[in-house]
C-alpha cells in the first residue's frame, strides 16, 4: 500500500507541472491571436508542428530505453553516459544540418528570408533533446520535487519572455520611443520572439540540469548503445505515428491547399480554433496521469474488470459534458482566439470534430489498458500506425476539397478507427464487459441536443446562452436519472 501511495504522490508531482504548463501555455493563444494576423500565427503553428516530430525523431526512443536499461543495470551511470553520448552525437549532426541549410529549409517551408526561425527552433529542439535524459534520471532516482521545479521554471520563463517581448516591449516603445528597450527589442522580429522565448527557456533549463550530467569517458559502452537502439526503435515508430495523428494536419494543410490564396492564413485560423478543444485535451491528460498507476494497482482485485468498465462510463459522461459545454457556449469562448476582424472566428465550425475526436482518443487511451496489462504492447504500435494511416490519407485526399475542415474530419476518423480496432482486439485478449448500450444512449442524447442547438437558429446571444443552458441541464438530468442508483452506491461507499 505504501508503494502505491508513493507512486500516486510522485505521479501527481510529475504530472501537475505538465498539465498546469499546458494550461498556462494555452493563455499565450490570445496573446498571439489578438496581436498577430492569422498568417503570422500560421507560421508559428506550422513550425511547431515540425518541432513535435523532430523531438520524437531526435530522441529515437532512447528515453524509454534509458528507463529500461538503467533500472536493470548495476551501473546506471554507464547507461546514462552511453545514452547522452548517443543523443549528443546525433544532436550535433542535426545542429550542423539545420544551421548549414537553414535558408534552403526556410525556402522549402515557404518562409523565404526567415531562416532565423529555423535556426532558433532547431537549437531549441537540440537543447530539449539533451535535457530529456537528465529529466529521466531525476524520475528514475525518485526526485520528483527537483523535476517539478525545473519543469516549472522552463514553462514559467517561456511564458514570461513571450509576454515581455510580444506584449510589453511594444507598449514601452510606444510610450517611450527613446527608451533603452531598443537594446533588447526589434519590432521587425515580430512573431519570431515566440521562437526566441522557447530557445532561451530551453537554454536556461539545460544550464540548471548541468549538475545532473556527470559523465566519465570510460562509461561509454557502444555495445550497450546498440542494444538500446534495438530496444528503442519501436518506441520511435509509435511516437511518430502518434504525432502524425495529432499534428500532421498542421504540416499538410499549407502544402495541400494549392488553390488557396493564402494557405498559411488558413492554417492560422485552423490552429487557433483547435485551441478551443484544449479543455478536452487537458481532461484526458489529467485523467491519464491518475489512471495508469491506478490501473496497475487494481490488477489483483477480483472486481477489477467491473471497475475498469465503471471508469470508462464516467469518462465518457464527463467527456460528453465537456463537448456540450464548449459547443453550447462557443459564442463566448470564441473570443479567446482573437477578434473577428482578423478572421479567426471563421474556424470555429471545425471545433466539434476536434472535440469529439479528442474524446475518442481519450476512450482509446482508457480502453488500451488491456494490452498494457497483458504485456502485448506491440498492439499499441499497430493501432497507432493504423490511426496515422487513416489520418494522413484523409488529409491528403480531403484537404484540397474541404480545406481545414478536412483536418477535423481526418482527426476524428483516425481516433475513431483506433478506438474500434482496439476494442475488438481487446475483447479477445482481455474481455471487459462495457455497457455499450448505455454508452451509445449517452452519445445519442448528446448529439441530438447538439443538433437541436445548431438548428434553433437563435441570433440573440443572451437568448441563445439561456436556451443552451437548459439543454445542458437536460443532459445532466438525463445522466442523473440513468445513473442515480450507481451514484448513490458510489457516495455511500465513500461515506463508509
Amino acid at each position: 500500500m505504501s508503494a502505491i501511495k508513493k507512486l500516486a504522490g510522485e505521479t501527481l508531482i510529475y504530472g501537475v507541472p505538465s498539465i498546469v504548463g499546458r494550461f498556462l501555455n494555452l493563455w499565450l493563444t490570445p496573446l498571439y491571436t489578438y496581436l498577430f494576423l492569422p498568417a503570422e500565427y500560421g507560421i508559428l503553428s506550422n513550425i511547431l508542428a515540425y518541432v513535435s516530430f523532430l523531438q520524437v525523431i531526435l530522441t529515437y526512443g532512447m528515453e524509454t530505453s534509458y528507463f529500461r536499461f538503467a533500472a536493470r543495470s548495476e551501473n546506471s551511470d554507464r547507461v546514462f553516459a552511453s545514452t547522452m553520448f548517443s543523443l549528443a552525437v546525433t544532436s550535433i549532426i542535426f545542429t550542423f544540418f539545420v544551421c548549414g541549410f537553414a535558408p534552403n529549409i526556410s525556402n522549402w517551408l515557404g518562409y523565404k528570408g526567415h531562416q532565423n526561425y529555423i535556426v532558433w527552433m532547431g537549437l531549441t529542439v537540440v537543447l530539449d533533446t539533451l535535457c530529456a535524459i537528465p529529466f529521466a534520471k531525476l524520475r528514475l532516482q525518485s526526485r520528483p520535487v527537483k523535476f517539478a521545479v525545473l519543469k516549472s521554471i522552463n514553462i514559467s520563463l517561456s511564458i514570461l519572455l513571450n509576454v515581455f517581448w510580444i506584449f510589453l516591449c511594444p507598449k514601452i516603445l510606444q510610450a517611450y520611443p527613446n527608451s533603452l528597450i531598443h537594446f533588447v527589442y526589434n519590432p521587425e522580429i515580430g512573431i519570431g520572439y515566440a521562437f526566441i522565448s522557447f530557445l532561451v527557456s530551453s537554454a536556461v533549463t539545460m544550464v540548471l540540469l548541468i549538475p545532473e550530467i556527470k559523465i566519465v569517458k570510460s562509461d561509454f559502452d557502444f555495445i550497450l548503445i546498440k542494444k538500446m537502439l534495438n530496444y528503442g526503435w519501436p518506441i520511435l515508430v509509435i511516437g511518430i505515428a502518434g504525432m502524425a495523428i495529432l499534428n500532421i494536419d498542421k504540416i499538410l494543410l499549407p502544402k495541400l491547399l494549392v488553390n488557396s490564396v493564402d494557405p498559411i492564413r488558413e492554417l492560422g485560423i485552423y490552429s487557433a480554433s483547435s485551441k478551443l478543444a484544449i479543455l478536452m485535451t487537458l481532461f484526458i491528460q489529467a485523467f491519464r496521469f491518475s489512471f495508469e498507476p491506478f490501473l496497475f494497482s487494481q490488477l489483483k482485485n477480483e472486481d477489477s474488470k467491473k471497475v475498469y468498465a465503471l471508469i470508462m462510463k464516467y469518462f465518457i459522461i464527463i467527456g460528453l459534458f465537456i463537448f456540450l459545454g464548449v459547443m453550447f457556449y462557443i459564442d463566448i469562448l470564441k473570443y479567446f482566439i482573437g477578434s473577428s476582424k482578423y478572421g479567426y472566428h471563421e474556424g470555429i465550425k471545425v471545433v466539434p470534430w476536434l472535440l469529439i475526436g479528442n474524446l475518442f482518443m481519450g476512450i482509446f487511451y482508457t480502453q488500451s489498458l488491456w494490452y498494457k496489462i497483458t504485456d502485448k504492447t506491440h498492439f499499441g504500435a499497430q493501432f497507432s500506425i493504423i490511426g496515422a494511416i487513416v489520418t494522413i490519407g484523409l488529409n491528403y485526399f480531403l484537404v484540397p476539397v474541404f480545406g481545414y475542415m478536412a483536418c477535423g474530419y481526418a482527426f476524428f476518423a483516425g481516433s475513431f478507427v483506433m478506438t474500434i480496432v482496439s476494442y475488438y482486439k481487446g475483447q479477445k485478449h482481455f474481455p471487459v464487459k462495457y455497457d455499450m448500450k448505455r454508452f451509445a444512449n449517452y452519445f445519442f442524447v448528446a448529439i441530438v441536443l447538439y443538433l437541436i442547438e445548431i438548428n434553433l437558429g437563435l441570433n440573440d446571444i443572451m437568448g441563445k446562452i439561456v436556451c443552451n443552458t437548459f439543454l445542458l441541464i437536460a443532459f445532466i438530468t438525463f445522466i442523473y436519472l440513468n445513473e442515480k442508483t450507481d451514484l448513490k452506491r458510489l457516495f455511500n461507499f465513500k461515506k463508509r
